[in-house]
């Protein structure tokens, strides 16, 4: 029998977590597996289920939200033709290997290291949200075999060790070898169905004791803050687009990227045992 005091509350936080990661994720553009990590982490923790392998419940929950809302944007940037085809499969392959060594990578780490690994990645990426440019360029055209065959694994490794569709490296990445931004935003929605497809059918296999496991958890991705999560993103992202389309987003990127780094160094300092 599942208990109600734990479920109700669960739900709750839930409801309340997707409706934020969907107007952030409309609003600014990021993915929501940036924000839906830590904010499981905290959801979970705080109704008790804190435990060395919450990270990965973590995880592999956010990567499953990242399936549907991936094959999403990835239908209406194609419908635009902002897709990048040939370098989504010339990358594919390798992102695949890194996501799946990323999943046996997570599944041997404790929640503490994970935290840490989350936190460090987590502040570079709002430093670069804060300092980057589009303009800034290594070269004219993508990485020829030798170079994407080192950069595909390590986004895929990287993005799973996070829970994100790996636009926060995809996008730099694309943009820095010449591609226009709105091309490399277009196609590394497709690098995130990627990455989060093989990943999530692996971490259905991690195991996860009975005993430290949500309510309604198979493997390592719990059932309910899949759906939730899913239903109220789609509702709340089009009010985060109204508002982006009814103010500058830029400044509010800033702000954000001053929240990220809040909540990476938080992790980072969890991680320590401070």
């Amino acid at each position: 029998m599942v208990d109600l005091s734990v479920v109700l509350p669960m739900l709750g936080l839930l409801l309340v977590i997707g409706a934020f990661a969907g107007v952030i994720a409309g609003l600014l553009g990021v993915g929501g597996g940036i924000v839906l990590v830590p904010a499981f982490f905290y959801a979970f923790s705080a109704i008790g289920y804190g435990s060395p392998q919450l990270m990965q419940i973590c995880l592999a929950t956010s990567l499953a939200t990242i399936i549907v809302t991936s094959m999403r944007s990835l239908s209406s940037h194609n419908k635009k033709g902002a897709v990048d085809w040939p370098v989504l499969k010339q990358w594919a392959p390798g992102i695949m290997i890194g996501a799946l060594v990323g999943v046996a990578v997570a599944a041997q780490l404790s929640s503490t290291v994970l935290q840490g690994i989350f936190g460090g990645l987590g502040l570079l990426i709002g430093i670069y949200f804060i300092v980057g440019s589009d303009r800034w360029r290594i070269a004219d055209q993508m990485p020829g075999l030798i170079t994407r065959s080192i950069l595909s694994p390590v986004v895929g490794v990287l993005s799973v060790l996070m829970g994100i569709g790996g636009g926060s490296f995809a996008v730099p990445i694309m943009t820095l070898y010449g591609a226009p931004i709105h091309r490399a935003v277009a196609t590394a929605s497709g690098f995130g169905l990627i990455i989060a497809l093989p990943s999530v059918l692996a971490f259905l296999f991690v195991p996860i004791p009975e005993a430290v496991r949500p309510p309604f958890t198979i493997g390592a991705v719990n059932l309910p803050a899949f759906f939730i999560t899913i239903i109220t993103t789609m509702y709340t992202a089009t009010l985060g687009v109204r508002l982006a389309h009814a103010m500058d987003p830029k400044p509010l990127k800033r702000v954000f990227a001053v929240f990220l780094i809040a909540v990476a160094l938080n992790m980072i300092r969890k991680s320590l045992g401070y």
